[in-house]
């Protein structure tokens, strides 16, 4: 499918690419379908991601994986809380968070209290919060990015 998409225009999205979140992402409840995208030129090493809606073309949130920030990331989440993605393995987990990035870049964070979790075998995936406090909602990453310890 062709989706024309705020941040690179026209993309296809095949269906196998589609991510299902059964009860929409936290603040867009009615949002369920997405794909993963990158900037071509930057390749899928990139350290930022677009989470991008299918339901809402207009909207994208950039993403990445909070490992490449916070290495020891390793939030406890309710079991029940991922029954909706069936049966998950190391291999088929990905973990995201999204990345706040306001016009002062120096205070760009990431949400590490509500990761994306999604099974890439099922295509299914949810957010979470995480009700470790350890945590924060605006964990900041600017200085870690620009120290060149992330990939990104």
């Amino acid at each position: 499918m062709k989706i024309n998409t705020r941040i690179f225009g026209e993309v296809e999205i095949s269906e196998d690419k589609v991510i299902n979140f059964e009860n929409g992402i936290i603040g867009f409840p009615e949002m369920k379908r997405f794909a993963l995208i990158h900037d071509e030129e930057v390749g899928q090493g990139a350290g930022i991601r677009y989470m991008q809606s299918l339901d809402e073309t207009g909207f994208a949130m950039p993403v990445m994986d909070p490992l490449i920030v916070k290495p020891d990331y390793d939030p406890e989440v309710n079991d029940e809380l991922l029954a909706c993605l069936g049966d998950i393995t190391e291999d088929s987990l990905l973990v995201l968070v999204t990345v706040s990035v306001p016009g002062d870049l120096t205070r760009m964070s990431v949400n590490l209290r509500g990761p994306l979790v999604i099974n890439v075998e099922t295509h299914m995936a949810c957010q979470v919060i995480v009700e470790n406090s350890e945590f924060p909602v605006k964990f900041p990453v600017y200085e870690i990015l620009q120290s060149g310890k992330a990939g990104v």
